[in-house]
């Protein structure tokens, strides 16, 4: 059995998925005229249902797609983009406070800001950005793929705690094993666990109860 996540790994990746993701999450921020109480929503809805395709595509192959080594990276990156969206609807912008948010979302892992805070400096034995490569400031699908690759990536360093992550129905994330099929309800399961991974960070921006 692998060792748990330490804090100081999960904060490390966690604030490198952030900086990948900013000039993407800029570039799809919402319409300036949405009220505030609307804005998670649209990340929720109308983004969510574009990421999902992506978080999808690799079901083609259905249940052999669970052995690719980035397919719970891909759909981690996707929750990610969207969660960084709901953080800049609410005018998040203090680095601790967006990786702590994505530590509850997406690993079930609840550090405080103030926690985070003096891990955020870069951490002996962490990813060099060589290794990643320099951020990809080229707009467009390749930009984005390119980003979302690099995530996914980065990502795979905590893959077991992915798991914890909000899923999708059980009956599209049945069907998402299947060959080819599989991409329809492997879109149906990320959609849902995209919209649920909003709501979540919604709720804990807001401070209402998690469900």
């Amino acid at each position: 059995m692998a060792p748990p996540v330490s804090d100081a790994v999960v904060v490390d990746v966690l604030r490198r998925v952030d900086r990948l993701w900013a000039p993407v999450v800029a570039r799809l921020d919402r319409p300036p005229t949405m009220p505030a109480a609307q804005r998670a929503d649209w990340w929720a809805g109308t983004v969510a249902r574009v990421v999902a395709v992506g978080s999808a595509a690799p079901r083609f192959a259905g249940k052999l797609a669970d052995l690719l080594p980035l397919q719970n990276g891909i759909g981690a990156g996707m929750q990610v983009l969207v969660v960084l969206g709901v953080a800049a609807g609410h005018d998040v912008d203090d680095p601790a406070e967006r990786v702590a948010l994505l530590a509850r979302v997406l690993l079930d892992r609840p550090l405080t800001p103030e926690q985070v805070t003096p891990l955020l400096d870069r951490q002996k034995g962490a990813y060099a950005d060589e290794v990643l490569g320099e951020k990809d400031r080229r707009r467009g699908a390749a930009g984005a793929a390119r980003t979302l690759w690099r995530v996914a990536r980065t990502l795979g360093r905590v893959d077991d705690a992915l798991d914890a992550r909000p899923k999708g129905r059980l009956g599209a994330r049945a069907l998402s094993n299947l060959p080819v099929v599989g991409v329809l309800g492997g879109y149906r399961a990320e959609r849902v666990a995209l919209r649920r991974a909003a709501q979540e960070a919604d709720a804990v921006l807001t401070g209402a109860s998690r469900s």
